[in-house]
């Protein structure tokens, strides 16, 4: 793998602010953005200037997740809690209030939602029940970012006091590892596919693997000028994606960890400040990336 292609397909418009969250949908070939102004928007990238307003909140958005089991959309509401959407009907069916505090991840696993505050606090919610079994208090900073390792059974949280903390699901949320390479907030960490690879990200602009047995430390690179604000792992676990508050996106061999690909706004016409979210779709294999500019772009991303 030595060349990467890209070609910008799609520049969406719509939100009146900060783009911030975005995740896939059950069916890959939709897609949810959140902003600053509150609104979520559904994506058909089939006919993708068409944006569907699925809801408008008080509050800013950071953050969405897919109950893939029950086709429902998480949405963390800012200083309030979460909503909950049937993506079937594309109404809110549940709410909870649970913080005054931002919400800057949620993830759902089996019949539970974990949610990620800004004071530091893992909140378990029972998602039949609808209502929140434990809070956990994982640090006095704000938890900014989760990676669940579904087989390992065991989700990975990052922090703004630059720690990697490792929980164990199938053993009541007992603590596996602390790691503490990062010197500022982490707002990044994937695992790989295969969950042999923890990769973490954040202000420090530094790109960290470890390795999941023991999570030790196997290599760091300095990726960004910049924060990294995220990153993504493509299904086959052969690329890895980022994407910093530099504008850039990079690309990279994950297995060699080498940078293959710069997408920014001189070489490609990208985004033209911050980049906050990218995923790899699994529909069609193409990226998708939001940012501070309000847009969202669609890439075609070729390696040969």
């Amino acid at each position: 793998m030595s060349k990467i292609e890209v070609n910008k397909l799609q520049t969406l418009t719509g939100h009146n602010d900060c783009i911030y969250a975005l995740v896939e949908g059950c069916d890959p070939r939709f897609f949810y953005t959140g902003s600053g102004d509150g609104m979520v928007v559904e994506w058909d990238q089939d006919t993708p200037k068409d944006g569907k307003l699925i809801a408008r909140l008080p509050h800013s958005v950071y953050a969405l997740a897919v109950d893939y089991s029950r086709n429902l959309l998480f949405i963390g509401h800012n200083f309030e809690g979460i909503h909950v959407i049937d993506l079937n009907e594309s109404k809110e069916i549940w709410s909870l209030k649970l913080t005054d505090q931002a919400i800057f991840d949620i993830k759902v696993f089996g019949d539970e939602a974990y949610i990620g505050t800004g004071d530091g606090v893992l909140i378990v919610v029972d998602v039949n029940s609808k209502t929140v079994k434990k809070h956990i208090k994982l640090g006095e900073k704000s938890i900014r970012v989760m990676s669940l390792a579904k087989d390992k059974r065991e989700l990975a949280v990052g922090l703004s006091d630059h720690t990697v903390k490792i929980l164990d699901l199938s053993d009541n949320f007992k603590p596996l590892a602390n790691m503490t390479g990062h010197t500022n907030s982490v707002f990044a960490l994937s695992y790989s596919p295969d969950e042999s690879v923890l990769a973490s990200a954040g202000r420090d602009a530094h790109l960290k693997f470890w390795e999941t047995d023991t999570y030790s430390l196997q290599e760091n690179i300095v990726a960004h000028m910049y924060a990294i604000n995220y990153l993504y792992f493509k299904e086959d676990g052969n690329l890895l994606v980022t994407c910093s508050m530099d504008k850039s996106i990079k690309v990279w061999d994950a297995r060699r960890r080498k940078l293959l690909k710069v997408i920014d706004k001189a070489r490609n016409a990208g985004h033209g400040t911050s980049i906050n979210k990218v995923i790899w779709s699994s529909y069609q294999g193409n990226l998708i990336s939001v940012s501070d500019d309000r847009t969202i772009s669609i890439w075609q991303i070729e390696a040969t």
